[in-house]
Protein backbone atom coordinates (compact mmCIF):
# COMPACT_ATOMS: atom_id res chain seq x y z
CA UNK A 1 0.00 0.00 0.00
CA UNK A 2 0.67 3.58 -0.72
CA UNK A 3 0.74 6.79 1.33
CA UNK A 4 -1.30 8.59 -0.92
CA UNK A 5 -3.07 12.70 -0.61
CA UNK A 6 -6.86 12.66 -1.61
CA UNK A 7 -9.45 15.57 -2.15
CA UNK A 8 -13.15 15.60 -0.95
CA UNK A 9 -15.45 18.15 -1.12
CA UNK A 10 -18.75 17.89 0.44
CA UNK A 11 -21.53 19.20 -1.59
CA UNK A 12 -23.91 21.96 -1.20
CA UNK A 13 -27.29 19.19 -1.08
CA UNK A 14 -25.21 18.23 2.40
CA UNK A 15 -25.17 21.57 3.52
CA UNK A 16 -28.98 22.30 2.59
CA UNK A 17 -30.02 18.95 4.13
CA UNK A 18 -28.03 19.71 7.42
CA UNK A 19 -25.63 16.52 7.16
CA UNK A 20 -22.36 17.77 6.28
CA UNK A 21 -21.14 16.76 10.62
CA UNK A 22 -22.36 13.26 9.82
CA UNK A 23 -20.28 12.57 6.86
CA UNK A 24 -17.84 14.58 8.17
CA UNK A 25 -17.75 12.22 11.53
CA UNK A 26 -17.91 9.18 8.52
CA UNK A 27 -14.79 10.47 7.01
CA UNK A 28 -12.52 11.28 10.55
CA UNK A 29 -13.77 7.36 11.74
CA UNK A 30 -11.63 5.60 8.61
CA UNK A 31 -8.62 7.03 10.65
CA UNK A 32 -7.44 8.89 7.54
CA UNK A 33 -5.44 12.68 8.45
CA UNK A 34 -7.76 15.32 7.34
CA UNK A 35 -4.50 17.75 6.59
CA UNK A 36 -6.51 20.84 5.53
CA UNK A 37 -9.79 21.35 5.56
CA UNK A 38 -11.87 24.74 4.92
CA UNK A 39 -16.37 26.03 3.67
CA UNK A 40 -15.77 27.81 0.95
CA UNK A 41 -18.27 28.89 -2.09
CA UNK A 42 -17.32 27.78 -5.23
CA UNK A 43 -16.21 30.24 -7.87
CA UNK A 44 -17.12 29.56 -11.64
CA UNK A 45 -13.54 29.39 -12.68
CA UNK A 46 -13.11 26.57 -9.87
CA UNK A 47 -16.14 24.66 -11.11
CA UNK A 48 -15.07 24.84 -14.72
CA UNK A 49 -11.35 23.52 -13.66
CA UNK A 50 -12.94 20.84 -11.59
CA UNK A 51 -15.56 19.47 -14.37
CA UNK A 52 -13.03 20.33 -17.33
CA UNK A 53 -13.51 16.79 -18.40
CA UNK A 54 -17.19 16.94 -18.95
CA UNK A 55 -17.00 20.65 -20.72
CA UNK A 56 -18.37 19.16 -24.15
CA UNK A 57 -21.52 17.22 -22.47
CA UNK A 58 -24.94 18.92 -21.97
CA UNK A 59 -24.93 18.42 -18.22
CA UNK A 60 -21.59 20.14 -17.89
CA UNK A 61 -23.33 23.93 -17.05
CA UNK A 62 -25.49 22.07 -14.66
CA UNK A 63 -23.06 20.33 -12.98
CA UNK A 64 -21.12 24.00 -12.69
CA UNK A 65 -24.33 25.92 -11.54
CA UNK A 66 -25.10 22.59 -9.03
CA UNK A 67 -21.22 23.28 -7.53
CA UNK A 68 -21.70 27.03 -7.21
CA UNK A 69 -25.47 27.22 -5.42
CA UNK A 70 -24.19 26.86 -1.72
CA UNK A 71 -21.15 25.97 0.45
CA UNK A 72 -18.69 22.95 0.25
CA UNK A 73 -16.47 21.50 2.65
CA UNK A 74 -13.00 20.65 0.89
CA UNK A 75 -10.38 18.61 2.05
CA UNK A 76 -7.02 17.52 1.70
CA UNK A 77 -6.95 13.69 2.98
CA UNK A 78 -3.92 11.76 3.51
CA UNK A 79 -2.77 7.76 4.59
CA UNK A 80 -1.98 4.92 3.47
CA UNK A 81 -4.57 3.53 0.58
CA UNK A 82 -6.08 6.89 1.09
CA UNK A 83 -7.75 7.25 -2.36
CA UNK A 84 -9.51 3.57 -1.76
CA UNK A 85 -10.31 3.82 1.13
CA UNK A 86 -12.32 7.50 0.52
CA UNK A 87 -13.87 5.84 -2.81
CA UNK A 88 -15.03 2.87 -0.84
CA UNK A 89 -16.90 5.03 2.00
CA UNK A 90 -18.33 7.21 -1.00
CA UNK A 91 -19.70 4.46 -2.89
CA UNK A 92 -20.56 4.72 -6.45
CA UNK A 93 -21.00 7.66 -8.59
CA UNK A 94 -24.21 6.81 -9.46
CA UNK A 95 -26.46 7.29 -5.96
CA UNK A 96 -28.87 4.66 -7.11
CA UNK A 97 -25.92 2.31 -7.79
CA UNK A 98 -24.87 2.99 -4.04
CA UNK A 99 -25.06 -0.11 -1.67
CA UNK A 100 -26.30 0.99 2.04
CA UNK A 101 -23.53 2.00 4.34
CA UNK A 102 -21.52 4.38 1.56
CA UNK A 103 -22.14 7.67 1.98
CA UNK A 104 -23.66 7.92 -1.41
CA UNK A 105 -26.46 4.75 -0.63
CA UNK A 106 -27.20 6.34 2.64
CA UNK A 107 -28.14 10.26 1.83
CA UNK A 108 -28.69 9.94 -1.73
CA UNK A 109 -31.24 12.11 -3.66
CA UNK A 110 -33.12 11.07 -7.19
CA UNK A 111 -31.83 11.35 -10.16
CA UNK A 112 -32.90 14.32 -12.25
CA UNK A 113 -34.08 12.79 -15.56
CA UNK A 114 -31.99 10.12 -15.81
CA UNK A 115 -29.04 12.16 -14.75
CA UNK A 116 -27.25 12.68 -11.16
CA UNK A 117 -26.45 15.93 -10.60
CA UNK A 118 -26.36 15.91 -6.55
CA UNK A 119 -24.64 13.22 -5.39
CA UNK A 120 -24.11 14.54 -2.02
CA UNK A 121 -19.74 14.21 -2.08
CA UNK A 122 -17.03 14.13 -4.39
CA UNK A 123 -13.45 11.93 -3.69
CA UNK A 124 -10.99 11.87 -5.98
CA UNK A 125 -10.34 8.75 -8.21
CA UNK A 126 -7.08 8.58 -8.81
CA UNK A 127 -3.61 9.99 -7.99
CA UNK A 128 -3.37 11.79 -11.06
CA UNK A 129 -7.07 13.43 -9.93
CA UNK A 130 -6.47 14.19 -6.56
CA UNK A 131 -3.19 16.49 -7.19
CA UNK A 132 -5.12 18.07 -9.98
CA UNK A 133 -8.36 18.74 -7.80
CA UNK A 134 -5.82 19.59 -4.43
CA UNK A 135 -4.62 22.70 -6.58
CA UNK A 136 -7.69 23.97 -7.86
CA UNK A 137 -8.72 24.40 -3.71
CA UNK A 138 -5.66 24.42 -2.19
CA UNK A 139 -3.25 26.36 -4.44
Amino acid sequence: MAYEKTFVMIKPDAFERGIVEEIFKRIKDTGLSIVKEKEIFVTREQAERLYAAHRNNKYFEPLVEYIMSGKVKVMQIEGENAINIIRSLIGPTNPEEAPAGTIRGDYKLKSQNGKVIKNTIHGSDSVESAKRELLIFFE
